[in-house]
């Protein structure tokens, strides 16, 4: 394959002739030189090239690809025109299944180096669609002069700077979408500059939540642009405020004159936002400032595998650590007797305890608050007959 030049080089000593040994989760080729780990932005196993210093240490150095002398089978040409600027995706760069075999080569080597872990059954990679998936995100908001006005979009890749976007294929199509029409009607706002970041939730039938975080009071003609914008948008989508900590989020109904404006999606049934678990009947629902899987897709076929694994029976009672709002715990409590889900998160609990209402689940499950870091013997004791148990922890 012909050699090429990836952009213009940055300014800084040109390390020659490094070959890539291996990928680690930032999507960083891993090389050596001279006696000190380099990480080169973009490079993939096997590739050997040539790359400029960015930062360097004692123990390593960030470089940027100059030029490739030896290209990888696995590299493509990235979907996303932001690519390489904008820090959201940082692997776009391999093919998919490249993607998939670095992440679980990472996930092999981890389990070794912190737990001498080796030697195990692997199961087959859960896959899911690799574009117009993500549910869940935070972009960035900035007022800039220079670039005539507000810039929202996720942070660029190397600074503090965001990237310009208009539209993102990772994004569901549905907020993609909305980008440009979104950005246009904060733009006008008296409190622009003011708003440094949105969080974006959508539900599995595309409805979507933008939670804007203000870091002053919006005016009535603020409130008044956004209740406008948001019936604009034919009820599929609503609009959040955020004034201060998640806790405060709330829909904009709640920031405007009683009974001048509602949106439906965001009350009926409690089930604005929901994503579903099929093979369960179940619709999941939750709040855009809770924790879900940001791919809905992957979530459904993780939870189906592991309450297959777990091959639980009729009469056993089930353990879930790690519970969060009862995305396993749900699914599980269909084919156990009971399930007992534990979560450090007060607020967590209280929603998934709500949930089982809601699912008329709650005869078959119970939902309690602990610290599952500073977990003891005699606390696992205490738990008397545990049939089988799940542990998903933050990762």
């Amino acid at each position: 394959m012909s050699r090429r030049t990836l952009g213009p080089p940055k300014p800084g000593r040109l390390l020659e002739d490094l070959h890539i040994e291996s990928v680690d989760l930032e999507g960083q080729g891993v090389a050596h030189f001279q006696g000190k780990v380099v990480f080169v932005a973009g490079a993939l196993t096997g590739e050997r090239l040539s790359a400029h210093v960015l930062r360097e240490r004692p123990s390593y150095i960030k470089a940027q690809i100059a030029r490739i002398h030896r290209e990888s089978a696995d590299r493509r040409q990235a979907p996303c025109q932001h690519y390489g600027v904008c820090g959201g995706c940082s692997m776009q760069h391999a093919t998919d299944t490249a993607q998939i075999a670095y992440k679980q080569r990472v996930l092999e080597d981890n389990l070794w180096h912190l737990g001498r872990i080796k030697g195990y059954e692997h199961l087959a990679p859960l896959r899911g669609p690799s574009l117009g998936y993500r549910s869940r995100a935070r972009l960035s908001a900035r007022w800039v002069d220079k670039r005539g006005g507000l810039l929202l979009g996720f942070r660029e890749r190397a600074g503090r700077f965001i990237t310009a976007m208009e539209h993102c294929p990772v994004l569901r199509p549905e907020a993609s979408r909305v980008l440009p029409a979104l950005k246009d009607c904060l733009q006008g706002l008296s409190i622009a500059r003011q708003i440094p970041q949105l969080e974006l939730a959508v539900s599995d039938d595309g409805f979507m939540v933008w939670v804007i975080r203000v870091m002053q009071p919006p005016s009535a003609h603020d409130l008044q642009r956004l209740a406008e914008f948001e019936q604009a948008q034919a009820a599929s989508l609503s609009l959040w405020l955020q004034p201060k900590g998640p806790e405060t989020a709330a829909p904009l109904a709640e920031f405007l004159p009683k009974g001048s404006h509602d949106n439906p999606r965001t009350f009926a049934d409690g089930l604005g936002l929901w994503f579903s678990l099929p093979e369960f009947s179940l619709r999941m629902p939750f709040s855009p400032v809770d924790f879900t899987q940001v791919n809905f897709a992957v979530n459904r076929r993780l939870v189906y595998k592991a309450v297959q694994l777990l091959e639980v029976q009729p009469r056993d009672r089930v353990v879930d650590f790690f519970c969060g709002l009862g995305n396993f715990s749900f699914a599980l409590a269909r084919h156990a007797a009971h399930v007992l889900g534990f979560e450090g998160s007060q607020p967590l609990v209280a929603k998934a305890k709500a949930n089982a209402e809601m699912l008329k689940l709650a005869e078959k499950t119970s939902f309690e608050v602990s610290n599952l870091f500073e977990l003891d013997r005699a606390w696992l004791d205490g738990l008397g007959r545990v049939d089988r148990a799940l542990i998903d922890p933050p990762r």
